[in-house]
């Protein structure tokens, strides 16, 4: 699965308490050769080391031994290094398995627990910034998932819909915009009102920011029959079809989606810049970290590809060189960035990655503090 694919809901599944061991495999992967040549030796080593694991375990029964070594198989078996993004993450228990391939990395590790780790899809997830597209006309609706990799139909959710009733050559009327008698029928209203109670579902959900794609009287239409498209970042007035690909749909957001980022890069930097001069400002990973655990940060920025491994000693932290690493010392954390966000979107704080080198001042991350 993608990280389009975490959803609220499964993340709070992915989270639950269940028998132990749920196990936890990360691993960073790489999407082109001659690097990824070296990604199923780590994947089979680690596998290896998740088997002694189980083995050397007291807590485990002979049963659930056996039962999530097999379910580990048939995830590995199951892997495609041709999808092969950044990192790879893999859950199994004595029920099932799941296959995460993240496009942000994740450290080497095997954990065993009564829940799966899920700090590297949370910050994925965060990093990736993902919105939604939908496609629109009088005669149908599509919704596509969208992310900072790109952009893919999202079949669910109600979603494709065709119109019951179709006016004679609606491809012709769209490319053409001679569309009045298609947009002032019943019939178009009452299917844009099913539409938006689908978007309204989808976006209920997993909120994200929304973006519009039609001529520009089928969006004031949906805006005249429902709610759910109102709060739309960016409207594109460009005429679609039910065969519209998710590259052409790119191709058109182009220039909207470079500008709402843009925008949010602004909005972001403004506020860090205002939290500075109010001195409700905290900057570098130590004072950003114990901010978001005792809940005072509202607003966290992150450089997109920082990452760090720590030493945790009294609950502050302290940087250590890559040749340390959690085998040698139980205190160290690989992942201490994404196990930030996640506490972070835990406790209510909005998390914003931003352009590498923007943060060079503050040690690469900073927040604004509501106390």
């Amino acid at each position: 699965m993608d990280t389009d694919a975490l959803t609220p809901g499964l993340l709070q599944d992915l989270r639950a308490t269940r028998p132990y061991p749920a196990l936890s495999l990360t691993m960073p992967t790489h999407r082109r050769a001659p690097d990824n040549a070296q990604d199923a030796v780590r994947l089979r080593n680690l596998v290896a080391e998740a088997g002694n694991r189980l083995d050397a375990d007291p807590r485990v029964t002979h049963e659930a031994r056996t039962a999530v070594k097999a379910q580990l198989d048939r995830a590995v078996a199951e892997v495609d290094q041709r999808r092969a993004l950044e990192s790879l993450v893999i859950f199994a228990d004595t029920d099932g398995y799941q296959i995460w391939q993240l496009p942000r990395t994740a450290p080497e590790r095997v954990v065993l627990s009564d829940s799966f780790l899920t700090r590297n899809l949370v910050a994925a997830k965060a990093g990736a910034q993902p919105f939604w597209v939908l496609s629109l006309s009088a005669e149908h609706a599509s919704l596509f998932s969208g992310t900072s990799d790109g952009l893919r139909p999202e079949p669910g959710d109600g979603f494709p819909l065709t119109a019951p009733h179709e006016e004679p050559n609606p491809q012709r009327e769209e490319r053409i915009g001679d569309t009045p008698s298609t947009y002032s029928s019943e019939d178009a209203r009452n299917f844009l009102r099913t539409v938006d109670e689908k978007l309204r579902g989808a976006l209920a959900a997993d909120p994200r920011p929304l973006f519009l794609v039609g001529l520009a009287p089928a969006l004031s239409l949906l805006d005249e029959v429902g709610e759910s498209a109102k709060p739309a970042v960016g409207r594109v007035a460009k005429g679609t079809t039910a065969d519209t690909t998710a590259p052409e749909l790119l191709k058109e957001l182009g220039p909207a989606l470079e500008d709402w980022r843009k925008q949010a890069a602004s909005r972001i930097q403004g506020r860090l810049d205002n939290a500075h001069s109010s001195r409700s400002f905290a900057g570098g990973l130590d004072e950003v970290w114990l901010a978001v655990r005792e809940g005072r940060a509202g607003l966290i920025a992150v450089e997109e590809h920082f990452d760090q491994t720590v030493r945790v000693t009294d609950g502050h932290l302290e940087p250590v060189g890559p040749d340390v690493t959690p085998s040698m010392d139980g205190q160290v954390r690989e992942d201490i960035v994404d196990e930030l966000v996640e506490a972070a979107l835990d406790k209510g704080c909005e998390v914003a990655f931003v352009a590498d080198d923007s943060l060079a001042d503050h040690g690469r991350l900073a927040a604004v503090l509501r106390f």
